[in-house]
């Protein structure tokens, strides 16, 4: 079901972003991290929204279309979001497939479900401090080792990008 809205770009962080508004969000089916097809000016993405620590979601506007979506229609943009029930494939960091391979843990990795692996690996992201980054690359492996296939006590409706958040919410333009 495709849900239409109109927004603006706004800045969180250094990223231009789209704020979903709550009426949209709140028919998405979690209020954690979702996948989403979105039409916006005639262009279509797959991406994930990102929940806002707030009920909401937001997504990212790629840097090469914000001057462009910028100057239509003095920056409101008319966007059409359907949420996916298939989930691409995250793109994993080569620290953390280095850390999984060293670990043999490379096999089980592959027989978690895509939308498990995007749970970790919003997990592992989920901080500024490349030691903590460090150190729950290790947790994970020592969680995958006892046989576990997600992230324990990791709460899915905060804001995990780092750069556009704090203590989980979403940072105001």
């Amino acid at each position: 079901m495709w849900m239409k809205f109109e927004a603006n770009i706004s800045k969180a962080g250094l990223k231009d972003i789209i704020r979903i508004p709550f009426e949209v969000s709140e028919q998405f089916p979690s209020r954690g991290m979702v996948m989403l097809q979105v039409q916006m000016e005639n262009q279509k993405y797959v991406l994930p929204a990102e929940p806002d620590g707030l009920g909401s979601h937001w997504f990212e506007v790629e840097e090469n279309h914000t001057k462009e979506y910028k100057v239509l229609k003095n920056g409101t943009l008319s966007i059409e979001v359907e949420v996916l029930a298939e989930w691409p494939e995250p793109r994993v960091p080569e620290d953390i497939l280095d850390a999984f391979e060293q670990a043999s843990m490379l096999t089980f990795w592959n027989t978690f479900t895509t939308k498990a692996r995007w749970e970790w690996l919003r997990w592992i992201r989920s901080t500024n401090h490349t030691e903590t980054r460090n150190k729950r690359i290790q947790v994970a492996i020592s969680k995958m080792e006892q046989g576990s296939r997600r992230p324990c006590c990791f709460d899915g409706t905060r804001c995990t990008v780092p750069e556009v958040s704090k203590s989980g919410v979403l940072l105001s333009e």
